[in-house]
Formats: structure tokens, sequence, C-alpha cells
């Protein structure tokens, strides 16, 4: 069946499919969003967010088979990560352009309320009354809110952070964080009756972020998007859609939160044909799939239990029976009245474990994977320690046009989160801190033997055809890699263990780089930009696994999820300005936290 089409004040999803070949994005999709409300969509990456993004928009997938159905308002408007500029646009053309529809119903209702004055009547004939036609122009003005696009204009693009651009300059000489700024002011401007955005606070600080953030929260239409910003979709999600919710856990977030479907407003605003959808906050959600993970964890430890006493009781029954005692003179006198009896009680309690055991082996639910956690570091690999447990020590450091900062000191125990905007200079010092870049000025002093690992934000291994097993191998040596497994680590998929490295998308080798972190931990681990690359749950788990790291933290991010639940010290980093060089000694109480 192809994809119908059809138009609503709703955005509707029902049966929807897409594969390519044998590989299925999902399948039998479903839910819908009525006006004035938000579904985020979340899950791992290639779950198939973009994909139904663009898919809802109206976009052909090439090579894809796809069936089902979509209902969307006429006037939908799509934001990709990836703005689709032609190389000679020009910023006032693609304002422009964006307004064309908004200044024809302008037009529009110019014409109409002409038509509604004028006393002759049409002289084609046309039956349509004037009045009707001036109150649909009407209905269409209000929503597109033709009356206020100048100032909108100008409110946009300084609340996205671009006031100053010039009209009159080529959209490819602007950075690529302006380009994805104005493509999302451009798509706003145009005023569309639903929204589909695809991480759209991509290249927003805070205050951008926060702007982006109320405009939704008072668009009057329906608005889906997909973002890894957790504190976007705890501030602006109505509802959440899990494209990859494993054990069916979804399925029972939406029961217990007790969801209904239609499209009749309040709580029948959010619904989802396959349970996917729960209608909540981001927090709540956590709550919820954390509520999900204890009961999973809970019948798995009682099925297994279960299984336990009856395959000892398949064994033992006869025994049981017989209270393994040898026979009386009693019994040998009815032994032979007995011995039939006997035999079908035995008989039918083996028949009954069996029946049930048989059962619950194939219905049994599946393991829970173990929470994340890192392995000891590797014996032997111990830096030297002293009374003070420093590890490193930073003097009067500075990196020309990048940083500068007077003091930092860091122990085995340290838990910190380097702040600060764009250009800051947070990915410079864990560069400086890991020996990857030589300072201007200043001193690194670390401890003999001391291991530094980074989790850089962009990864790629310098050899593109060895292979992740070979690549872990290599670097834990062939015992401690049988000791704890790759494959165990669930970290990266059993299809890709064998695949060369540089044939896996950054985030996968991103995340065979946290693998060899977790298996052989380095004294001090660096992370810039924790979360880039990793799905919501793996980045949750990994925050929440960090508390018990053997060895020193220094985490650098933008996140303002992360930083909003930092119970470590924090060092926040200005651009060209001089750091206070007593701002942060480890181990003492932090100064100047959010």
């Amino acid at each position: 069946m192809p994809v119908i089409h059809s138009h609503s004040s709703h955005l509707r999803v029902d049966g929807l499919s897409v594969a390519y070949g044998d590989r299925r994005v999902f399948a039998d999709l479903g839910f819908a969003v009525a006006p004035g409300h938000r579904l985020g969509l979340i899950g791992e990456n290639g779950a198939g967010k973009s994909t139904l993004l663009r898919l809802v928009a109206g976009a052909s997938l090439r090579g894809a088979a796809v069936q089902g159905r979509l209902v969307r308002p006429t006037r939908t408007g799509l934001l990709l990560q990836e703005p689709p500029f032609a190389p000679g646009d020009r910023v006032h053309d693609v304002l422009e352009s964006a307004v064309e529809e908004v200044r024809a119903i302008e037009r529009e209702l110019d014409a109409a309320a002409a038509a509604l004055g004028a006393d002759a009547s049409d002289p084609a004939g046309s039956h349509d009354d004037p009045a009707e036609r001036y109150a649909r122009a009407l209905e269409a003005a209000e929503l597109a809110d033709v009356w206020s696009l100048d100032r909108r204009c100008d409110e946009l693009l300084d609340g996205l952070g671009l006031s100053g651009l010039g009209r009159d300059r080529r959209v490819d000489e602007l950075s690529g964080g302006q380009r994805s700024r104005f493509a999302l002011a451009a798509l706003l401007l145009a005023s569309p009756e639903a929204l589909l955005l695809d991480e759209p606070t991509n290249h927003l600080d805070d205050d951008a972020a926060a702007f982006l953030e109320e405009r939704l929260r008072g668009w009057r239409g329906p608005v889906a998007f997909a973002s890894h910003d957790r504190e976007f979709l705890d501030r602006v999600a109505t509802g959440l859609l899990d494209l990859d919710p494993g054990r069916s856990g979804a399925t029972a977030l939406a029961r217990s939160a007790g969801r209904t479907s239609g499209e009749n407003g309040g709580e029948a605003a959010l619904a989802a044909s396959v349970g996917t959808v729960f209608g909540g906050s981001f927090s709540d959600y956590l709550g919820r799939r954390d509520d999900e993970r204890a009961r999973w964890r809970r019948q798995y430890d009682d099925e297994q239990g279960e299984l336990r006493r009856l395959r000892r009781s398949v064994a033992e029954t006869a025994r049981q029976v017989a209270h393994g005692r040898g026979p009386t003179d009693n019994d040998k006198f009815l032994k032979h009245f007995k011995r039939g009896n006997v035999e079908a009680a035995v008989s039918r309690r083996v028949r009954n474990a069996e029946a049930r055991l048989d059962e619950l082996e194939r219905t049994q639910v599946a393991r829970p994977p173990a929470p994340m956690a890192f392995a000891g570091i590797p014996g032997g690999a111990h830096a030297p320690s002293d009374d003070s447990g420093l590890l490193l020590h930073v003097a009067d450091l500075a990196v020309a046009g990048r940083l500068d900062l007077g003091a930092l000191r860091i122990a085995s125990t340290t838990r910190l989160l380097v702040t600060g905007a764009n250009g800051a200079g947070k990915s410079t010092l864990l560069s400086v801190l890991a020996g990857r870049l030589a300072p201007d000025r200043g001193t690194v002093r670390r401890r003999r033997g001391l291991r530094v690992g980074l989790l850089e934000q962009d990864v790629r291994f310098a050899d593109p055809d060895a292979t992740p097993r070979a690549i872990y191998e290599r670097a834990l040596g062939e015992r401690r890699a049988e000791r704890v497994p790759l494959a165990g680590l669930g970290l990266v998929a059993s299809r890709d263990l064998d695949r060369a490295v540089g044939r896996l998308s950054v985030g996968q080798q991103r995340r065979l780089a946290l693998a060899l972190v977790i298996a052989a931990p380095p004294h001090v681990f660096l992370l810039d930009e924790l979360t880039n690359h990793l799905s919501l749950a793996l980045a949750g788990e990994l925050e929440d696994a960090l508390g018990g790291f053997p060895g020193a933290v220094i985490v650098a991010s933008h996140d303002r999820w992360l930083r909003r639940r930092w119970a470590g010290e924090e060092l926040a980093l200005e651009a060209s300005v001089v750091t206070d060089p007593d701002r942060v000694v480890a181990g003492a109480a932090p100064r100047g936290r959010r």
C-alpha cells in the first residue's frame, strides 16, 4: 500500500512502515499530535527520527519501501539539520522566499475584503459567497499572523543571535552555526500551521535556546521534533515518542501513564497506536522508565527463581513423594496396594512441573541490560601517590587566542565540569591536559606514570581498516579483552565487531572509544561534550556511571541538563579573560557554581 496523504489541523500517522530491503526502520507506527501540543522524538541514533520527520513533511525516500497514512496541516514546515540553501542565496532573498506564502495570504485577504464590499456580482458566475471567502481568508491570515510580519522578523533574528546579519550577505558566507540558526529563523517567520524540527537547538546558546522554547510553547499548531537536548525536551515537549523502547518498555510506560487516544483535545491530544507515546515531560518519562526497568528486573529475578525451583522439582519429585526413607513393615504390607497411587502421583507431579517449566522457558523475559560500570584501573598502571593526592597541576597556562588560565589542580577524586561559550577554550584545555597540545606559556606537571584518556567530540581512529575487535584487543591486551569482552559492553553492535572502523559512523566510533575507557580506565578521564553522538539513554547511563569512575573526571560541556545536575566542582571559562588562579582547587568547595 502506498503512502496516502490528507490534510487536517492535526498531525497523524497511521500504520506507517519503512524498510530498505531487509532492514526495517520501523513498522506499523502510529501517533497523533493535536494543535498546541508538542511531540518529542527520542531513540537511538539510526532509530528513524529524521526519516519520520521527512516522511511526515511529504518527502520521498529513495530506495525505501514505505506504506501507511499521513495526515497533516496544509502548511507544514520542516527544519533539516543541514539547511538546503543554494550557494548564491542571499539573506534578504531567503527571508522573502520564506514569507511568500504569508504575503499571498495577505493579498487574498485584501481581495476578499474588496469582493465583500463590491455591489456587483461575480461576472464569471461563481457561486462562491463573498462572506465565506472573506471568513476563510481572515482565518488563514490570523493563523499566519500576517500583520506582525516585519516585527516578527526582527524579533526572530535578534532572539537567535542574528541581529547583526547583513541582508545583502550571501548565505554561504555565514558560518555553519549561523546558517542553521538562519534556517530556523526563516522557518518560524513563515508561520506554518505545523512544525517539524530536526535537532532545532544545534548551534544555539542558552539565550537562543530559551527564546526558541518560548516560541514553541506558544505555537498554536502541532509540533513534532527530534532532539538530543534533554533540557529542551523537558521544557518544550508535552509528550514523547520513543522509537527504540527495547523490551516493549514504551508500551508499559504508556499503559502505566494511562494515556488515551483520539483527537478531542485534553488528555487525548497525544496518542500512539503502537503504545510508544508517553504523555508528560522528559523528567516524568525518566521516572516512568526507571520504574519500568525496576519492574523488569523484579520480573526477571522472580522468573529465574521459579525456573530453578521447577528444575529441582522435576529432578526430585519422586524422592520428595517417597520422603527419601526406607520402607517400614507397614509400607511393605501395603506396598502392593499403594504402588499404583504413588506412581500416579509422581507421574502427575512430574508432568505438571515439566509443563510449567516448558511454558516459562518459552515466555520468560530477557535479562535486563546491566547498568554501565567502569572496570578497575589496570593493575600495575597506578600513578604514584603522595599526601597531596595531586595528579595534574597547571600553572599560568596560555594558548594564544584560545585559552588563558591561572591555575588548576586535579586530584584522584576530582569531579570537574568545565563550562563556557563556544570559543572560550574548553576543548583547548582538555587537549593540553591530555598532552596533545603544547601551551604557549605555563606549565603542566603530571605525576609519573599518569595515564590520561580523552573522549573527543568527533572520534576517528588512526587505522580505518582495523576492526573494533582488533582495536579493542590491541589496546587492552588479549587477557584483559577476554576478561571484559567488547561484545558484552553493549556499545558496539555484534554486526559491527569485525567491520572496518572507517566504515562506522562518528557516533559508532565514539562508542568504541568509550568502550576502551570502560574496560581499562585511565587515571584521569577527560570528556569533551559528553552527550555528542550518544543517544539520550546512553548519555544518561554514562553520567550515572561517572560517579563510580575509579579516577579523576573532567567534563567540558555546554549541555544545560548536565550543568543543572552537576554535583562536583565547576570551572567557567570566558573568552579572552584571565581566570582567577585560585578559582578551582580540586577537593575544595566550588566557587561561582551555577
